[in-house]
């Protein structure tokens, strides 16, 4: 009898590891998205979505099942007119080219894109843009949780040197707040020296009511009412900036490199919005890329469930909600 309960047990057991690591399988499956090919990626708790013929665009982030955090903005967006052609924003994640240019960062990706799978990271690789750059995304979403890691690459198919960063630029659902970590406090007798770099905008005015300058943490939020643009940057050594909407907690974890160049006088994070529009964007480290040179940047999502009412809530309390210890 103690033999049988045994090996009962031990079924039993086997049973439950079989299931667990049948539930904690990342599922890839094609799909849709507004008529264009995509690759929907899921391991049960979170699902993404990755347009594979356009962009290409990580389009969706949520809970399975759940609410989207990234924006699906209607009929595409405002579009840009480029010597050649119309870019549009559409939402959610992409890959450009900084600084900031034009024509070079609004080179249009209407094309599909080259997808290759290894294990669990798929590379979504877009055609040579115009400006003769091409542009990946590998995407590698956790067994179990919410953790992706994104790894963007830049590489020059030039004929000449470009000096180039890759920058991630996120479209969030709008009706939210970008949070970004202040560097930890200390007094003047402590510190002497600044600390961080803050870039501002020829439109950026710090006096908007949609910007909040906390002791811990810098805030943007969204107003439909108010259609001018708002923008800044920052050196940010904390390794981390967020987004928060209606009880989802998003958050983008990247590193800082020391003694390396960054775009724009030498930041990292920049966060921009006009209106109901708004994006949570890193950058990468510039680069002097010869023919046929790359230059990579990794950010690592996660998303949680939080209890926050007041988006303008102190930032102790702010911090608490998001468990954001410093």
């Amino acid at each position: 009898m103690r033999t049988r309960r045994l090996i009962l047990v031990a079924v039993l057991a086997a049973c439950a590891l079989a299931a667990h690591a049948a539930s904690a399988e990342t599922i890839v499956s094609k799909t849709t998205w507004r008529g264009a090919d995509a690759l929907q990626i899921s391991n049960g708790t979170v699902e993404l979505v990755v347009t594979t013929g356009l962009g290409p665009r990580i389009i969706r982030y949520a809970f399975a099942g759940g609410e989207n955090i990234l924006a699906e903005l209607p009929d595409g967006g405002a579009g840009t007119k480029t010597p050649w052609g119309t870019w549009l924003p559409r939402g959610g994640h992409r890959l450009w080219v900084a600084p900031e240019a034009m024509p070079g960062s609004y080179a249009p990706d209407n094309a599909p894109v080259r997808v290759e799978r290894n294990g669990d990271t798929i590379r979504f690789i877009q055609p040579v843009d115009a400006g003769s750059v091409e542009k990946e995304i590998a995407v590698t979403l956790a067994a179990t949780g919410t953790d992706v890691r994104l790894q963007h690459r830049l590489t020059n198919r030039g004929s000449f040197a470009i000096d180039a960063a890759a920058w991630a630029l996120t479209i969030m659902r709008g009706g939210g707040m970008v949070v970004v970590p202040n560097e930890p406090y200390a007094s003047h007798d402590d510190a002497l020296q600044p600390v961080r770099a803050m870039t501002t905008w020829a439109y950026t005015d710090i006096s908007d009511p949609r910007w909040t300058f906390g002791p811990r943490f810098i805030r943007l939020r969204t107003d439909a009412a108010r259609a001018g643009s708002q923008k800044i940057g920052v050196s940010n050594r904390q390794g981390w900036a967020g987004y928060v909407r209606e009880g989802l907690f998003f958050v983008k974890r990247y590193d800082w490199k020391e003694g390396a160049r960054y775009p724009d006088f030498g930041v990292n994070t920049e966060t921009y919005t006009a209106a109901d529009f708004i994006e949570l964007e890193t950058l990468g480290t510039l680069q002097l890329l010869a023919p046929g040179a790359s230059t990579e940047h990794e950010e690592r999502w996660t998303l949680s469930k939080v209890q926050l009412s007041d988006l303008h809530a102190p930032d102790d309390a702010l911090g608490q909600a998001l468990g954001v210890t410093r």
